[in-house]
């Protein structure tokens, strides 16, 4: 299984990107991962939120295939334990599923094509991250996740 993590615009901080290059490369003893950014939509302030909205919406969804799970990464999905969440990754490369994707939409969340498509959301947490962040935070997570499954001392229980 592939897991995919989408995210919409760049990060600028060098000590984010470096930090997420590690777990990135962390990750890859466990699976096969890909980080894709898509770029930052173009003159958004000629944009209506929910124009942009929609703007990112067609790009994540031209991301996608009719056979990947698609996961929001989004305020109101379903939280879980770091121990939790590596059984739900568990389930997932269980089924049978060629690509799981993660998706961390733009500062205005997802249109609702998106929404329509997603397969569920995942919340991290109740406190609100920049976008930034959260790339970092989540690629952490999955690598615990993994490391779990693994019964590896990365996670002390």
């Amino acid at each position: 299984m592939t897991i995919k993590l989408i995210a919409i615009g760049k990060t600028d901080n060098k000590a984010l990107i470096g930090l997420i290059e590690d777990y990135t490369k962390r990750l890859s003893h466990y699976t096969r991962f890909e980080f894709e950014i898509i770029p930052d939509i173009k003159n958004v302030k000629h944009l209506s939120e929910s124009q942009q909205k929609e703007k990112e919406g067609e790009l994540i969804l031209a991301k996608t295939q009719k056979a990947d799970v698609l996961i929001l990464l989004d305020e109101n999905g379903k939280q879980y334990t770091s121990i939790e969440f590596s059984k739900y990754l568990q389930k997932h490369m269980n089924s049978g599923i060629k690509t799981l994707i993660f998706v961390i939409g733009g500062p205005y969340g997802f249109s609702n094509p998106v929404y329509q498509r997603a397969n569920g959301k995942l919340g991290l947490s109740k406190m609100t991250f920049s976008h930034q962040m959260v790339r970092l935070f989540f690629i952490e997570q999955l690598y615990r996740g993994f490391t779990i499954l693994k019964n590896e001392p990365y996670h002390h229980r």
